[in-house]
């Protein structure tokens, strides 16, 4: 089967365009019509620089990971077409020591959705049809809500990081920075049983949000009172810093408690002075977070079932066609949380 399909195609920095392709279907795997997609920080990166971190495109790359679509054919006779199904962006190898484990997010060999990681990179989803390996469709219920699903992606990000602090139950929470990924932690601890979940950033727009999303108070990073949080060597059980900044890492080193848990989920730059007395005297446990594992999967059926609504972070959406007044509009946070892509 061969099909035209329209990609938006990354060239460089500012340089986007709405390219007509060609997908040939052979039987294997599964072919997807992509109905929807996201807006993700690193599709801004690549748009905004033409790069992320040291990942500069080399080449045209199609954007995009967080989509979702339906069945035309797939080699699975359990996914008939018209199923919808959401798209794990990530494909590790399966072979490497740390697939082996079940720790697939560090798969040495990873090809994950609009990455320029590689050479040639690895296209993205932000086109009309993709062929796909069956493994990274999961299905979902027809009726479902595309405008929800399609936070299956950022959401499974934010369980992963909910996972790595362990049991939340009764426990309280500081989440420092939220933006859609602060606030999707925010929806994630509250559905693991936290108690109190604190949020700060110096956004009010973002601190309104997050209290739509799960947050029992809020407080403005820069001129807020922290105070009652400092005294005892701290008093949140858990952590998660979600901005990158320095000053958000101190601040949540210093509300932490002793012996408390601290994910580090935000990406920053190298921090030269780290504070590190702080870290040893208090014991803390730092611990990263990085993409996921099976909490893709929760995150379908969380989402399918109505245990988050991530649609308070929904902004707006546009059509391929306008691609690049959907990244421009994604760009600007004092009116866009998430922004998502139609594909019919």
């Amino acid at each position: 089967m061969s099909l035209n399909t329209q990609s938006c195609m990354i060239n460089g920095k500012e340089d986007v365009k709405v390219i007509t392709q060609q997908v040939n279907y052979q039987g294997e795997g599964t072919l997807v019509r992509i109905t929807r997609g996201g807006i993700c920080g690193s599709d801004l990166h690549y748009y905004q620089h033409g790069k992320v971190g040291s990942f500069d495109i080399k080449m045209p790359m199609i954007l995009g990971h967080e989509v979702i679509g339906h069945v035309v054919q797939s080699d699975d006779p359990a996914l008939l077409p018209q199923q919808k199904v959401a798209i794990n962006p990530a494909k590790p190898c399966g072979q490497c020591k740390y697939c082996l484990n079940h720790e697939e997010n560090q798969c040495v060999g990873m090809r994950f959705f609009g990455s320029a990681m590689y050479f040639p990179h690895v296209d993205g989803g932000f086109t009309q049809y993709k062929i796909v390996d069956t493994s990274q469709c999961i299905p979902f219920a027809n009726d479902a809500n595309d405008s929800v699903m399609v936070f299956a992606e950022p959401l499974a990000v934010c369980i992963h990081a909910a996972n790595q602090a362990g049991d939340l139950t009764g426990k309280n929470v500081f989440i420092s920075g939220v933006g859609p990924i602060g606030c999707l932690i925010a929806a994630a601890v509250k559905a693991k049983g936290a108690n109190e979940i604190i949020c700060t950033d110096v956004s009010a727009r973002s601190l309104m949000l997050s209290e739509k999303m799960g947050a029992t108070h809020t407080l403005d990073a820069a001129s807020g009172d922290f105070s009652s949080y400092l005294a005892g060597k701290g008093y949140f059980d858990v952590s998660f810093e979600a901005s990158g900044h320095p000053s958000s890492l101190q601040r949540c080193l210093d509300v932490t408690r002793a012996r408390g848990t601290l994910v580090q989920v935000g990406m920053g730059g190298t921090i030269p002075h780290f504070p590190i007395m702080t870290l040893i005297a208090k014991e803390i446990n730092l611990v990263g977070s990085f993409r996921f594992t099976e909490e893709f999967n929760t995150a379908v059926e969380w989402l399918s079932h109505g245990t988050v609504d991530p649609l308070p972070l929904f902004s707006a959406e546009y059509h391929l066609d306008d691609i690049d007044a959907a990244l421009i509009f994604a760009g600007d946070k004092q009116k866009a949380a998430k922004v998502q892509l139609i594909f019919d």
